[in-house]
């Protein structure tokens, strides 16, 4: 039998006159134009892939060289040095109550010995949204290398890293983190937030020239840096003198975490770490500032617990014709037992000691003068909460 092959199909092929038309020069031509146009299209997608991931590129060098640069001008290692780091103790800024020692300078210039004008121990609880603000005077007497000195010299002679184990052994604590800023920069601090809004009470305006050119008026005021360093620079015209001062240092404190924590609004954040490289040196870093500020946001500022030390200065307090301001060492200590169990300190907001079940805020001093102070006259929250309507006799007592 015999098989029969399948004829193999053959392919069909265009006629010459089709074949001509398609391979015309005409033809070869537009495929020539597409093949240039996808291989144009593949370009142009490749260097806009290119283009964006350069300009990721360059985003991600110009933040890191912003962030390096905040870092630089924030933890300035000629003050933030590997002494002064191994000196302050570990903490979370976020979860766990801390001390902080708050400085302020006249600056730092080449030719002169750096001073403090104020020395402030903060103990901060992120949790609790609780600050306790403890003046220190800086005429304080200390015994620093065998040496009886005002303690504002301690900073002079050792720096920061002296100027926190002073603190450390003054107070009986242990420090976390250190901020400095000076004169110019408080200034500057202020007016970066938009000024602050603080209430004088009567009796405490200013107008004194060497504490600065600008003439503080009694009741709401808003003020800007100039005014506002004036105000906690200003001493001579009150009877107790530094003591005003300090009070003043801690309402100017307070307007300012007000205007920071409660009416700068989060995306304003970075903005201000930015401010404050320029103007504060400290141990935090960018990112640890941003927290704490988000950690303590909410919180009451007039609610933050106020006093300074238990202290006095008199005739009987001169040494060598330095007149020194020395420390209650037991009221002292059991003023800060207070403070680092978070409670009212209890404490003096003037010379002298206070008494037991006294206490004072942040708000007391927009509520209370100097003179009252100073007399003994003072009302505050703490009283008038142990004591209501009874009309008891005022916070602190002079010696």
């Amino acid at each position: 039998m015999s098989i029969r092959k399948k004829p193999v199909q053959q392919s069909r092929r265009p006629s010459t006159g089709a074949a001509s038309r398609i391979y015309s020069r005409e033809n070869v031509g537009r495929y020539a134009e597409r093949a240039r146009q996808r291989r144009r299209g593949r370009t142009i997608r490749r260097g806009i892939l290119l283009g964006v991931l350069g300009v990721l590129v360059v985003g991600a060098v110009a933040a890191g060289s912003w962030f390096t640069s905040i870092v630089s001008r924030l933890n300035d290692s000629n003050i933030i040095t590997g002494d002064l780091l191994a000196t302050l103790v570990d903490s979370d800024v976020t979860q766990d109550p801390f001390y902080m020692l708050l400085l302020g300078t006249d600056g730092r210039n080449e030719d002169e010995v750096d001073r403090t004008d104020s020395i402030i121990l903060a103990r901060i609880d992120p949790t609790e949204k609780q600050v306790t603000l403890i003046s220190i005077p800086r005429d304080t007497a200390y015994e620093y290398n065998g040496s009886t000195v005002k303690i504002n010299a301690v900073f002079s002679y050792g720096g920061a890293d002296d100027m926190v184990k002073a603190v450390n052994d003054l107070c009986g604590v242990e420090i976390a983190h250190y901020a400095e800023v000076s004169f110019e920069g408080m200034k500057a601090l202020v007016d970066a937030v938009g000024g602050i809004d603080l209430y004088i009470p009567e009796g405490d305006g200013v107008d004194d020239p060497e504490a600065g050119p600008v003439v503080v008026e009694e009741g709401q005021q808003h003020l800007d840096g100039e005014a506002a360093l004036t105000f906690s620079r200003a001493r001579h015209q009150f009877a107790d003198g530094d003591y005003t001062r300090m009070r003043h240092q801690r309402m100017v404190i307070g307007a300012l975490a007000k205007k920071i924590l409660n009416e700068l609004e989060p995306s304003n954040v970075i903005p201000l770490v930015e401010s404050l490289a320029n103007m504060v040196v400290t141990d935090l870093s960018p990112t640890d500032i941003a927290a704490l500020v988000n950690a303590m946001r909410g919180m009451d500022p007039d609610e933050m617990y106020s006093a300074n030390l238990p202290s006095w200065a008199g005739q009987d307090t001169y040494i060598n014709g330095q007149s020194f301001v020395f420390v209650y060492e037991d009221d002292l200590k059991e003023m800060m037992a207070r403070v680092d169990a978070g409670k009212d300190p209890q404490g003096p907001q003037t010379m002298g000691t206070s008494g037991e079940g006294e206490g004072g805020t942040v708000g007391d001093l927009y509520n209370n003068s100097n003179e009252d102070w100073v007399t003994g006259n003072a009302t505050t929250s703490s009283e008038s909460e142990e004591d209501s309507g009874s009309g008891g006799e005022g916070s602190t007592s002079t010696e």
